[in-house]
């Protein structure tokens, strides 16, 4: 799965329902149902494995509830009373099982909010193979989890999101990775409805004037990868032609709402591109008999179901002159999603310990995949900057490693963050710089043959990287970044030889204490004008010697996954070549400068000074890094009015000048044609001197483009600056023009205009418009999850934060009480992360606390609550010297 942080979205919020909490009362029945055995909290016993399912769904989205016949072919391992299952929110008409040729009628309770049910009997079933027959009924949800629907424009369309463990809220089962089985499906919809499952369609008939939709059966594979989507979709159909890997044609389709039918080629095209070269680097042909790729408009990113992938619409509905942002993300994101179809899909994981592995890797692949496919759109770079990214939460004191043991149904969704993503991704891209690529690669494939169509562990993909390494030291070097938290910090000291001495520690901020950890770093370095050279630091210290001249490159090539900490003048020699370092090197470059002030060490003028020589860097990353480092100060409230003011000085220093050489036209399709890197950067630098920078001559070209476009001129304004034009109109028109960009996004299905109408709205810095969006704004055509988005928005901007906390704090209840959408409880505590004070820790502590321990969110909330403190140390320590220094700007 790939989830997005979508920054002008309503779609950043996630996971479906509050965290399990203990049944506090219960019916005489249930009381015997749970004192049989204690309720499993996590993974389910092996008393009872299924084998094979036969699900018979009947689907209407245009009602609220939909229902279903299951059955499941299980072996018992031994002579048993009761059934430990899945199953939530079901409404159980029947429950049988069928043993030896005899019916035990069961009993079924759902005995944790989670979701852990179980089936009890009168007597006891034998040991050996049961059938286990449910009919049942249950609702649909409204966000992006379970089954769920949604109506777009005039139509209910239907689908599901059953990743990490809502399978359970579609339909009976043994919902567990471990459990990898064949399953038989059956949809029946109504009269011309298009039904959607992993299997390739056999048949269809009408039955009870219902149409029934027949799949063939699925090769093995776990609950959270089936999908059942139903509606009057539009599609387009083509296939991926015979590869060296594959003989026949591989069937695809693109299917999606109606309103989408347009735009569904570049997505088809797309794929078929994709297809192939991930065929070449397994060696192998893709795993499933055909792939469809769905779109839905609420989901916060995409899931890899099996033969049936789903997406947000943004990611696949465009054309080619949509923007190099959303290239990319297409590029990435469906890499991502069918490096899956091998890796997770066709070997997945035992158990939820092991679910880094999948996303790591993938996120991985989806980078240099999507790299290959299109490199001039240079999404390669993009998996350094969600390294670097993810470095900002490892570095915290509370946190995680990416591989630990999940005991517990509520902490499985932590380990959907970016900890497993980012800090996996550059972790993956370390080894294999570190290893070779061929040599990683067959690693890769080593592993996939021996675990095909089956479940695998962490341990199983180490084993095969050494095998195939023929280097010892690679297996512990590899979990030691897997097994420990932590962001490691490499100090050089020169050493009056000529070369230096190194030493690793554990990252820390100003004020905190980081325990003492030991890794096994890939180290590589070069000095400007020459090669890099690596060797392995796995002790507390050592030496390197680095031949050439130049500035000392401290991470060459920028896939290390480790901060470096340099003496001053070799610090200044960096930054004076930041401008010509590959985008790599200048990210890694800018994280561990940004990174040295936070700890108390970096002068505020080499972080200034860095930011300018970025700026000017070629990579579009690169250049967006330094300035975006600065931002940070400024947006969560380190400056005090003068050195907001030197901010926005520099901004306008730094972009004016860009713009003005590169020219800038709102209307649609201007730079369509356009080399992606040049207009990346126009879209960073407008932005930039747009909103931060203030420029009135450019506001008021974008903001009259922006009313031309709500006005009905649709080629007046590109998607690129929906935007920055929709927050001029707010910001000018106040709380009048939102009400009207509100109604205008309710109006639309447009998967891009949408989102950022209704998030301008939310993020608007104006208290009049944040109590309107808090308070009243409860239209009905307004999405659950984008309602949660537009709550998040008033909530994490400095103008309305206040306001924003205080109405959280008084309708937490209500804003917890389901139909979240995918991870919605685990990412909660982050709405209020944007302070910048221990007062406010504390007071966040005191709130959240109690409500959350031991459940879905914990996590977050200490590193929320740890993020805030630590921000508010460093205020007090360096805010004056910051703004001081921004200050002297001119």
């Amino acid at each position: 799965m790939r989830t997005l942080l979508l920054a002008a979205s309503a779609l950043t919020l996630a996971l479906a329902a509050a965290a399990p909490a203990t049944i506090a009362a219960a019916d005489a029945e249930t009381q015997a149902a749970l004192a049989l055995a204690p309720v499993p909290p996590g993974k389910l016993t092996d008393a009872a494995r299924p084998t094979a399912y036969r699900i018979d769904l009947t689907i209407d989205p245009n009602k609220e509830r939909f229902s279903g016949k299951v059955e499941i072919d299980a072996v018992l391992k031994d002579s048993a009373r009761f059934i430990d299952l899945h199953g939530r929110d079901l409404k159980m008409g029947s429950a049988v099982a069928l043993a030896g040729g005899k019916r035990y009628p069961a009993r079924y309770f759902e005995l944790d909010p989670s979701g852990v049910a179980r089936l009890t009997f009168s007597e006891a079933l034998p040991a050996g193979p049961v059938t286990l027959q449910f009919d049942y009924d249950a609702p649909f949800n409204s966000g992006p989890a379970g089954m769920f629907r949604v109506k777009v424009g005039e139509d209910w369309y239907s689908w599901t999101q059953f990743q990490s463990i809502d399978a359970r809220a579609a339909f009976p089962g043994f919902d567990e990775p471990g459990f990898k089985v064949p399953f038989t499906v059956t949809l029946r919809t109504l009269p011309g409805q298009m039904a959607v499952s992993n299997a390739p369609q056999v048949s269809t008939t009408r039955e009870g004037g219902m149409d029934v939709h027949r799949f063939a059966p699925t090769l093995p594979m776990p609950t959270y990868l089936m999908a059942f989507m139903v509606g009057p979709f539009a599609s387009v159909s083509g296939t991926v032609p015979a590869t060296p890997q594959r003989q026949a044609p591989l069937p695809i389709r693109i299917v999606t709402t109606k309103q989408n039918a347009a735009k569904m080629d570049f997505a088809l095209q797309g794929t078929k591109g994709i297809v192939k070269h991930l065929e070449a680097y397994f060696g192998q042909a893709f795993p499933y008999p055909k792939l469809d790729q769905i779109t839905t408009p609420i989901l916060p990113g995409a899931m890899e179901n099996a033969g049936a992938d789903l997406y947000n619409d943004s990611i696949l509905i465009m054309d080619e002159k949509a923007s190099t942002s959303q290239k990319r993300t297409f590029g990435m994101v469906v890499a991502h999603e069918l490096a899956h179809q091998w890796f997770g899909d066709l070997v997945t994981p035992a158990w939820w310990d092991d679910i880094w592995l999948n996303e790591s890797f993938a996120n991985w692949m989806g980078f240099r995949i999507g790299h290959e496919w299109r490199p001039n759109l240079n999404i390669r770079a993009g998996a350094l900057a969600e390294g670097f990214n993810a470095m900002g939460t490892d570095a915290l004191v509370a946190g995680r490693a990416i591989h630990q043991p999940i005991p517990t149904n509520a902490q499985i969704d932590e380990a959907f963050d970016s900890i497993t993503y980012g800090k996996g991704g550059h972790v993956v891209a370390m080894i294999a710089g570190y290893m070779g690529d061929t040599k990683f690669r067959d690693g890769v494939r080593r592993y996939m043959a021996a675990h095909k169509y089956g479940n695998a562990t962490s341990a199983d993909f180490f084993r095969a990287m050494a095998e195939v390494s023929g280097d010892p030291r690679i297996l512990p070097a590899m979990q030691s970044f897997t097994d420990q938290q932590g962001v490691p910090l490499v100090t050089f000291a020169a050493d009056g030889k000529g070369g230096y001495s190194v030493s690793q520690s554990r990252y820390a901020r100003l004020g905190a204490q980081a325990p003492a950890i030991r890794w096994g770093i890939p180290l590589c370095v070069r000095r400007a004008a020459s090669k890099q050279q690596c060797q392995l630091l796995d002790q507390a210290s050592g030496s390197v010697r680095v031949a050439g001249r130049g500035a000392l490159i401290p991470n060459a090539g920028g896939t290390g996954y480790y901060r470096f900490e340099l003496p001053a003048a070799e610090w200044n020699a960096l930054i004076a070549v930041a401008d010509k370092l590959p985008g790599g090197e200048a990210l890694a470059l800018d994280d561990s400068l940004f990174a040295s002030f936070q700890a108390g060490r970096a002068s505020p003028d080499q972080l200034i000074a860095g930011a300018v020589k970025l700026a000017a860097n070629p990579d579009s990353y690169a250049s967006e890094a330094g300035v975006g480092s600065l931002e940070w100060f400024y947006r969560n409230g380190l400056l005090d009015a003068d050195g907001e003011q030197g901010y926005r000085r520099l901004i306008r220093q730094l972009f004016a000048p860009k713009v003005a050489a590169m020219g800038f036209d709102p209307r649609a399709g201007a730079y369509a044609a356009e080399d992606p890197e040049k207009s990346q950067k126009r879209i960073q630098a407008v932005g930039k001197l747009a909103g931060a920078g203030h420029d009135a001559a450019l506001r008021k070209k974008i903001g009259d483009a922006a009313r031309a476009y709500l006005a009905g001129d649709t080629k007046a304004l590109d998607p690129s600056w929906f935007g920055i034009g929709f927050e001029i109109v707010v910001e000018e028109g106040g709380l009048a023009a939102a009400k009207q960009l509100a109604e205008a996004g309710l109006a639309s299905q447009d998967p891009l205009f949408r989102p950022n109408a209704l998030g301008a709205v939310a993020t608007s810095g104006k208290e009049d418009i944040g109590r309107w969006v808090l308070d009243s704004f409860t239209d009905s055509r307004l999405r659950r999850s984008e309602r949660l988005g537009m709550i998040r928005g008033v909530v994490a901007n400095k103008g309305t934060r206040d306001m924003g906390f205080a109405w959280l704090q008084a309708n937490y209840q209500d804003l917890v009480a389901g139909g979240g959408g995918i991870f919605f409880a685990s990412r909660l505590p982050g709405m209020v992360g944007g302070y910048c004070s221990a007062a406010k820790a504390d007071e966040i502590a005191a709130f959240l606390r109690p409500k959350l321990a031991g459940k879905t969110g914990a996590l977050e909330l200490e590193r929320t609550i740890e993020r805030v403190r630590s921000c508010g140390v460093l205020k007090d320590a360096r805010g004056a010297e910051l703004s001081a220094a921004f200050k002297k700007v001119k």
